[in-house]
């Protein structure tokens, strides 16, 4: 396996791709008596518009499939429930399905090698029926309208469709029921067959265990899987522009909630590195709206604020920046966010202070299994590849280069949803 030091952390990760795709993740912690352990497939949500391997023809498998798929691949044929399984061990188990992913996860401190055979077996080993597929359909669709009274869930939703106008990330990732209610078994396998293939796949383990073991259980029980051509994933080009400036609706909550979309395409900004792109916008973000932020105190002080948070989307060529907030005045906090993304001056100081604070933060992740973990994750799904150097990157970063970023920022392409009581 090829050692990759994280520069900057007393850390290593080996990796080593077998000869059929799949791509084997080691992060070893001598320290730790806990593991933990990402089975994972890139197939999420987004991907229902394909051309399947050995076809020519492409094919709309219904919205909410992969979802629908994470759930069905824990009903087993030799009626053997995981979740019993792993319990037996004080392993915990869990899985999840986001726009461009699904992932299934085990972690706990006993039975190792057991519990990563388990897992390997039961997510290659696909069981679905018209019986259970039915089943399955009315537990997913009351999750689904159980989701559908969250008012956060629906404030989310409705920004999506404000920003996009045909990307499918407008749709949630459980579908909706009307589509749920088409998926069949034959669908269900397709998807399976043409995404859950090694050269679709990676296994990522951290904490406590025997290395040379595990890759020896590893080898043993995937060597033999095929290594197949990847389906032909239909490319859906987005608008530059937002679908809709405005929208809101009404729900049962006492305060109101406004949400506030912006839409950014890379091509506009000129720093062709993903990566190195991600970190200024979220160095931007975090000096100008973050919790400590001249922005935070001012709204605060006026109590425009119940909550408020922030999040990055990547999607393709575009970078979607939220703001969400609870708030008494919706209209004063959107004007105060409005003045704040046309009059941003970010000094030197705080640039510098955001600096050190990121890079204690990733030392301070580092010691935590879980947390190295998702970072990792997130890295082989965003950029297909694992970051050494992110302390490098980020000391490298200049306040010229920040703000020559944010001039070519579009505030103005943007989306805001107004949730409102349902007696205003």
């Amino acid at each position: 396996m090829k050692e990759i030091k994280l520069k900057g952390l007393d850390l290593s990760v080996f990796k080593e791709t077998l000869d059929n795709g799949l791509e084997v993740i080691f992060i070893p912690y001598k320290n730790k008596k806990n593991y933990f352990i990402s089975y994972a497939t890139r197939f999420g949500s987004t991907t229902t518009s394909f051309t399947p391997v050995s076809q020519n023809k492409e094919i709309k498998a219904p919205d909410g499939i992969a979802h629908f798929l994470e759930h069905k691949m824990f009903e087993q044929e030799d009626g053997i429930d995981p979740f019993t399984y792993f319990s037996k061990s004080g392993t915990g188990l869990n899985a999840s399905t986001s726009f461009d992913s699904t992932q299934y996860i085990c972690y706990g401190t006993k039975n190792f090698l057991d519990n990563l055979d388990f897992l390997i077996d039961f997510v290659n080993s696909p069981y679905f029926t018209d019986e259970n597929v039915k089943k399955e359909k009315g537990i997913i669709a009351e999750e689904l309208k159980m989701y559908l009274d969250i008012p956060d869930f629906k404030l989310e939703n409705k920004l999506r469709e404000c920003i996009y106008e045909k990307n499918p990330r407008r749709i949630d990732i459980g579908g909706t029921v009307e589509e749920v209610n088409k998926i069949t078994k034959e669908d269900l396998y397709l998807c399976y067959n043409n995404f859950y293939t090694p050269n679709n796949m990676f296994i990522l383990i951290a904490g406590n265990f025997p290395i040379n073991e595990t890759k020896d259980l590893i080898h043993k029980k995937l060597d033999n899987k095929e290594k197949t051509k990847p389906a032909k994933i239909k490319k859906i080009k987005e608008p530059k522009s937002v679908y809709k400036t405005s929208d809101s609706l009404k729900c049962d909550i006492k305060v109101p909630k406004i949400a506030v979309g912006i839409k950014i395409a890379e091509k506009d900004i000129g720093i062709n590195d993903s990566l190195e792109l991600d970190l200024y916008l979220s160095m931007f973000s975090a000096i100008v709206f973050g919790s400590s932020s001249e922005f935070r105190e001012k709204v605060r002080s006026k109590k425009l604020i119940n909550s408020f948070y922030t999040e990055w989307e990547k999607v393709e060529n575009y970078h979607i920046f939220s703001i969400f907030a609870s708030t008494d005045n919706p209209d004063e906090l959107i004007k105060e966010i409005e003045n704040e993304l046309e009059n941003i001056n970010i000094e030197e100081d705080a640039f510098n202070r955001m600096k050190k604070v990121w890079i204690a933060n990733e030392v301070k992740i580092a010691d935590y299994i879980e947390a190295t973990v998702n970072n990792i994750y997130d890295d082989m799904i965003r950029y297909n590849k694992i970051i050494p150097n992110r302390i490098d990157l980020i000391r490298k970063m200049k306040i010229n280069k920040l703000n020559s970023v944010i001039e070519k920022l579009n505030m103005k392409n943007k989306s805001i949803v107004r949730m409102l009581p349902k007696d205003k």
